[in-house]
C-alpha cells in the first residue's frame, strides 16, 4: 500500500475574511481553491463565506475599542497563537501567507493597496487645521494608523524573504517606487465569477432593473459602483455629463458614500435631474443589468473589480489609466482607457461615441466579455498554487545549500 504524503500546511493570516470586502473576498476565493493541494489554517478574528469543513480556523479574539488598538493586539496575537501551535500543538506551517502587513514572518504577501501611496494622497484631508475640532479624534486615529501601516510596509516589503503577489502592475510599481522591491514579485489579476457575471444573466435581469431605477427605454445609463466617490472620479463624470446636454445620458452611482455632498455637486453642474444615487446592494449584477455602459475614471485604483465584472457582463467599459483594471484592456478593442483621469472633455467624447455608434458599442461589449472570460478564480487558484509550490521547493533546497557551503 502506497503511503499518501501529507499536504503542506499553509497558515493564512488575515484579521477577517468575507466576500463583502475586496481584499478579503480575493483571499476567500483563493484559499477555497488551495484546499486540494494544501492544508489551510486560518488565523483570523472573524471568518465568513468560507467552507470551514475544508480549512481549520484558529480564532483570535477581537479587542474592543478603537481600530488601532485592536490592530496592535491582532498583530502581536497572531504571532503568539502561531508560535503556540508550533511549539505545543505540533503544527508545522510550511508556508505563511497574508494579505498586507499582518505579520513579520510571512513567506508570501499579497499586496492589494500600498498605504504609502494612499497616505500621500489622503494626507491633506487629514490636516487638523482644515477640519472642525469635533473631527480631530477620528483624524488623529487615522493618521496614527496609516503611519503604523506605512512603517510596517517599510519593514516587510524591503526584506528578501516575502514573495510579493500584486493585483496589478501599478501596485508593483508603487512598491518599487516607495520601497525598492523589484525581485520575487508576481502579478495575479483578480478572478471574476463567470457563473454570476455574464451577458445572458445581465440580459435576463435588464427589464426589471431598468424599471426599478426609473429608466425609460430611450435613456442611456452610465454606471459607477464603489466607495470613495471622489477618488472614483465622480466629479469628472458629472463634468462629462454637463458637456452632453443634448443627449439623454443619465449617471447611476451606487455605493455606501453619503450622497448629499454629491447631490449638491450635481446641482452646481446643472445635471441634478440626470444623476441617480443608488444604495449598495449585494447583488450588483442588478445595476450592471440596468446600465448601458460602465465608467470608472479613478484617480488611483489598484484593480477595481466593478469594471472587470461589467466587462464580464458584456458592458462597454471606460476606465482611467490610473486604474489597474486598464491593464487587462486593449484601448478601443475591448474597452476605452481615459489617459487623464481629470479630463472631462475626453470622457464626454468617449460617452458620446458609445451612445451614437451602436456598432462600435456592440463590438466593445462582445470583446469585453471575451477578455473577461479569461480571468477566473480557478485560474487564480492554479497560479497561486504554482507560486506556493515554487517557494516550498526553494525553502526545501536551503538546507542542502547550507551543507554544501559548510567546510
Amino acid at each position: 500500500m502506497v503511503a499518501v504524503a501529507p499536504k503542506p500546511e499553509v497558515a493564512v493570516v488575515s484579521p477577517f475574511l468575507d466576500k463583502r470586502h475586496g481584499t478579503e473576498r480575493r483571499v476567500v476565493e483563493w484559499i477555497s481553491r488551495l484546499a486540494d493541494s494544501f492544508e489551510i489554517h486560518l488565523y483570523s478574528q472573524r471568518v465568513e463565506d468560507v467552507d470551514l469543513s475544508t480549512v481549520t480556523w484558529h480564532r483570535i479574539p477581537k479587542l474592543p475599542g478603537p481600530h488601532l488598538l485592536n490592530f496592535l493586539w491582532w498583530f502581536a496575537a497572531n504571532h503568539v497563537w502561531r508560535f503556540w501551535d508550533r511549539r505545543v500543538r505540533g503544527h508545522r506551517h510550511a508556508l505563511v501567507f497574508t494579505p498586507g502587513t499582518n505579520c513579520l514572518d510571512a513567506d508570501v504577501v499579497s499586496v492589494h493597496i500600498v498605504f504609502a501611496e494612499f497616505y500621500r494622497r489622503v494626507r491633506p484631508q487629514l490636516d487638523l487645521a482644515h477640519n472642525p475640532v469635533r473631527f480631530w479624534p477620528r483624524l488623529i486615529h487615522r493618521r496614527l494608523y496609516y503611519r503604523l501601516i506605512v512603517f510596517l510596509e517599510g519593514r516587510i516589503y524591503t526584506g528578501q524573504r516575502p514573495a510579493l503577489v500584486y493585483v496589478s502592475r501599478r501596485t508593483a510599481e508603487s512598491v518599487a517606487r516607495f520601497y525598492g522591491k523589484r525581485s520575487d514579485c508576481h502579478i495575479l489579476y483578480a478572478g471574476i465569477d463567470q457563473d454570476l457575471f455574464n451577458p445572458a444573466r445581465r440580459a435576463a435581469m435588464r427589464e426589471e432593473a431598468r424599471k426599478s431605477v426609473g429608466l425609460d427605454d430611450h435613456k442611456f445609463a452610465v454606471l459607477l459602483i464603489g466607495n470613495d466617490w471622489h477618488n472614483k472620479g465622480i466629479r469628472v463624470l458629472m463634468g462629462a455629463l454637463a458637456l452632453l446636454p443634448d443627449l439623454p445620458i443619465h449617471l447611476l452611482v451606487a455605493g455606501s458614500d453619503n450622497p448629499d455632498p454629491f447631490r449638491a455637486m450635481a446641482l452646481e453642474k446643472e445635471v441634478g435631474a440626470r444623476v441617480h444615487f443608488l444604495p449598495h446592494r449585494p447583488d450588483v449584477l442588478f445595476y450592471y443589468a440596468a446600465a448601458d455602459a460602465y465608467a470608472g475614471p479613478s484617480f488611483e485604483d489598484a484593480f477595481a473589480m466593478p469594471p472587470a465584472e461589467a466587462m464580464a457582463c458584456g458592458l462597454p467599459v471606460i476606465v482611467s489609466s490610473a486604474n489597474g483594471t486598464s491593464e487587462i484592456i486593449t484601448d478601443g478593442v475591448d474597452g476605452l482607457i481615459l489617459g487623464d483621469p481629470s479630463d472631462s472633455r475626453s470622457l464626454a467624447a468617449m460617452i458620446r461615441r458609445l451612445f451614437e455608434d451602436a456598432e462600435f458599442r456592440g463590438s466593445l461589449s462582445t470583446r469585453a466579455a471575451e477578455t473577461a472570460s479569461h480571468f477566473t478564480w480557478e485560474r487564480n487558484g492554479r497560479e497561486l498554487t504554482a507560486i506556493f509550490e515554487e517557494i516550498l521547493r526553494r525553502k526545501a533546497s536551503l538546507p542542502a545549500q547550507r551543507m554544501v557551503r559548510e567546510p
